[in-house]
């Protein structure tokens, strides 16, 4: 996504791009909801409300009730592997320059949470799992995000790298990485648009 305008960091629920969604709070929620790429490094929010976000988050849709998903809240000690891999990456393919950027970058993050999915040989049911993550991720940082805190989901190439489900002590023959989620209070909020729903609509008799 675009990081587009950014705002000084106030409550989040005040942010909408609708006006009409101030008169129902689940609508407020969903349109006010932007990727953080600002955070403040303190505080850092409670791990007693990420693990409330994640308990709420898994009364997600999920055909045949699979129950895909699998939640990794990595310490300090992994969070620093994971940077270390990362910056190796970065140096590898960027340079130094990029790669001490992202170190510090990466060094600044209050919080992280890596989502899994339950890997299947069969593509339908394999699809289907992923898409249940990926509502499973919208509804904890929907539910984050109401408690004031923001997330940035991560699909980089870090979560792709077999040293990174290493470090996580994933197995990657069973599950794959969803994402790595950062989250921490705002320092800055990002003002997005979206298209029309003129434009994303199709009417049919």
């Amino acid at each position: 996504m675009s990081t587009g305008q950014l705002v000084p960091s106030i409550e989040p629920r005040k942010i909408c791009m609708n006006d009409q969604s101030t008169t129902n709070p689940i609508a407020e929620l969903i349109t006010s909801r932007r990727t953080i790429y600002d955070f403040k490094t303190d505080p850092v929010p409670s791990p007693e409300i990420i693990k409330r976000a994640i308990d709420i988050s898994r009364w997600a849709p999920n055909h045949h009730l699979t129950e895909p998903w699998h939640f990794y809240l990595p310490g300090r000690e992994t969070i620093t592997k994971i940077i270390e891999l990362n910056t190796a990456l970065a140096l590898e393919k960027d340079g130094a320059d990029v790669a001490r950027e992202k170190r510090e970058r990466w060094s600044g993050i209050p919080g992280w949470l890596v989502l899994t999915c339950d890997i299947s040989d069969n593509p339908v049911l394999s699809q289907e799992n992923y898409a249940a993550c990926s509502c499973v991720a919208q509804n904890l940082m929907l539910y984050l995000w109401s408690e004031n805190i923001g997330t940035k989901w991560n699909t980089g190439s870090v979560i792709r790298d077999k040293r990174f489900y290493d470090l996580l002590w994933i197995d990657p023959s069973a599950e794959t990485v969803t994402g790595l989620f950062w989250y921490g209070y705002a320092r800055e909020i990002p003002v997005t648009a979206r298209k029309s729903l003129q434009q994303i609509l199709v009417e049919l008799p």
